[in-house]
């Protein structure tokens, strides 16, 4: 009897291990996806590594596959995984692609793999590292060979990653993505030839080829930019594309009278930005959209299926025709059929529901949800000023206020501060501020300007003697559209009061905040000037919970050292999603940065249910 179960447990053993070596195949053919020789539709749900802890992906995977999807389509972010220049990270927590991928096949779904290099994604800088705008002689997203030799540098590390994990290797990775709508950027940016824009896509996917992809190619356009975005040799597809009819004339057109036909981009939800509502699809319009798709053989990508959130300082922003910028908000919900925190919503069961009227396969049960708890109020025990703080650093010397790129930071906060030894008055100018700033004089708060209402001036007083102070907040890089190229951060314009421009004696602190500050002993806590606040907390079990963030005013919060996004009063996110697999049993530690401190602080308390549609105000 030991002997028959022994054998059949080391039959089950080698029999698992062989369906999960087994090596398929896939290509396009006849017009049609082919998977092991037949063809096949794709159902794709979106969601970026990036924006999920690791302990998560796993549980986000499975929750995908129990949606009644066959693959999962991923962005990679350039800046996410090159951490400073010329120092690369494809290992650390939400870094570790491979890992990403690897769990993906796993969980029984094919990989769509989206490298850019430039992504969009409502991430910082459209995946970007920031200090390639210190080159002065490098034009990102051109032909330009700086940016290019950059281009492949990237390229070339990611595919020493994933060169392996291509389906022709034995991986799940069936699809890569040549640049990504290109062809809206070519649209905005008709200053450059349409000649010099095709140069540089075929560029990007010979880079590509070059360093390993040998799975299809493909583009991703709304179906009124394929001109300037389809690139020869990659499969043409359209985003957002609900007229089906429309979808396939349009890729018979630039694919030689054939398919196959997919929406690469169809959107269940939408982005959101801080100060405006937040936005809802309904699931009867999704249903009936992703039912016109499953009659009519056409695949399609769910952007997103699972949004998750832009912890840190990695949410980018968009802008609109005043130029104004519209910043992203922490969370990106994206009110996707999985909620941020991994949860099984009314749009997921409706689609679950669906895909089991139409998948020729096997839809598994829905993984149990993470737990949940709520953590009595969080006493903040210590506190401290930060303009009393900046008083003990190093700083920065200058005739004119230098940008946050020229001091080699890229995110975060930067003091601008000058003594006037005579006294001065009249309006305060800052046309070149990127993004927010609170103004001080002698430690006093006297306005708040914002590019995001292109509120750049305010009334000042500046007596004898007198310290003015500018905190300045880079509210994200913009990502998307021919703005772009305009990215700098910090004051990158004179000062001027009236036509007065203030040189000389400026000194600059810098302020990253990429770590948790550390408090000593002691309470400085003087509303109205920013503040640091740090407190510890006890837990006998962790869960996912939520910081309630509505009596705040504006800044970010740390737990047990990792940023885990901005707050802001003017919602309509109102609360933070702390990940369980972030606390611990026993001891916690919680630093929160408010650069209004509108009232003095004693605690923070959690929920147990997000607030990301709260009240809106400007």
């Amino acid at each position: 009897m030991k002997k028959t179960l022994l054998s059949l447990l080391l039959l089950t053993f080698i029999t698992s291990q062989v369906f999960s070596q087994a090596k398929h195949t896939f290509k396009i053919a006849d017009g049609n996806f082919i998977y092991d020789g037949k063809p096949i539709q794709i159902h794709s749900g979106e969601m970026h590594f990036a924006r999920i802890p690791k302990a998560y992906w796993k549980q986000r995977l499975q929750m995908l596959r129990a949606m009644g999807m066959n693959a999962v389509a991923t962005y990679v972010f350039w800046n996410h995984h090159e951490v400073s220049p010329g120092v690369w990270d494809f290992k650390t927590d939400n870094r570790d692609i491979r890992e990403f991928i690897k769990t993906a096949q796993q969980e029984g779904l094919m990989v769509i793999l989206r490298p850019g290099p430039y992504a969009c994604a409502e991430w910082e800088f459209g995946g970007y590292p920031w200090w390639l705008q210190n080159d002065k002689q490098l034009v990102i997203r051109s032909k330009n060979d700086r940016f290019l030799d950059s281009c492949k540098t990237y390229i070339n590390h990611l595919m020493g990653q994933v060169k392996d994990l291509q389906i022709t290797h034995g991986g799940p990775i069936i699809m890569v993505q040549a640049e990504n709508e290109f062809g809206s950027y070519v649209a905005q940016r008709k200053d450059v030839p349409l000649a010099d824009h095709k140069i540089y896509s075929a560029a990007i996917k010979d880079l590509l080829l070059k360093a390993g992809v040998d799975v299809p190619l493909f583009t991703s356009d709304g179906d009124w930019l394929f001109q300037g975005g389809v690139i020869s040799g990659a499969l043409p597809t359209a985003n957002g594309e609900g007229d089906t009819k429309n979808l396939k004339k349009l890729i018979n057109q630039f694919n030689d009278g054939k398919g196959p036909y997919m929406v690469a981009e169809y959107y269940p939800g939408w982005l959101d930005h801080w100060g405006e509502k937040f936005e809802k699809v309904s699931e009867t319009s999704v249903i009936k959209d992703l039912e016109k798709y499953l009659k009519d053989t056409v695949s399609f990508n769910i952007y997103m299926a699972h949004g998750g959130t832009n912890f840190g300082f990695t949410s980018g922003a968009n802008y609109d025709k005043e130029h104004q910028i519209q910043p992203d908000i922490t969370s990106y919900d994206y009110d996707a059929p999985i909620s941020e925190a991994g949860w099984v919503t009314p749009k997921f069961t409706a689609i679950r529901n669906l895909m089991k009227k139409y998948a020729a396969y096997a839809i598994p049960e829905v993984p149990a949800q993470i737990p949940v708890i709520q953590i009595p109020a969080i006493k903040l025990t210590k506190t401290a000023d930060l303009l009393e703080l900046t008083k003990n650093q190093q700083a920065v010397e200058s005739d004119t206020p230098q940008t946050f790129e020229a001091l080699n930071q890229g995110h975060g906060y930067v003091l601008y501060s000058r003594k006037f030894t005579q006294p001065i008055n009249g309006t305060l100018n800052l046309e070149g501020l990127r993004d927010y700033a609170t103004i001080y004089v002698n430690g006093e708060k006297v306005g708040e300007l914002n590019r995001q209402g292109n509120k750049f001036s305010c009334p000042i007083n500046i007596p004898f003697n007198a310290r003015l102070d500018i905190l300045v907040e880079n509210l994200g890089r913009i990502n998307y559209g021919g703005e772009i190229i305009h990215n700098l951060k910090g004051i990158i314009s004179p000062v001027k009061i009236d036509d007065h421009e203030i040189t000389g004696n400026w000194q600059m602190y810098r302020l990253p905040m990429d770590k948790a500050p550390t408090l000593a002993s002691g309470s400085v806590n003087t509303v109205g000037r920013p503040t640091i606040y740090q407190g510890t907390f006890e837990l006998n079990k962790v869960g996912d919970t939520f910081l309630d963030m509505k009596n705040w005013g504006k800044g970010i919060v740390f737990v047990n050292g990792i940023n885990i996004g901005r707050y802001w009063k003017i919602g309509p996110q109102q609360t933070l999603y702390l990940p369980g697999c972030w606390l611990k049993k026993g001891t916690n530690s919680i630093v929160v940065f408010d650069q209004l401190n509108e009232t003095q602080q004693t605690e923070i308390t959690t929920v147990t249910v997000p607030v990301l549609d709260g009240v809106v105000s400007k």
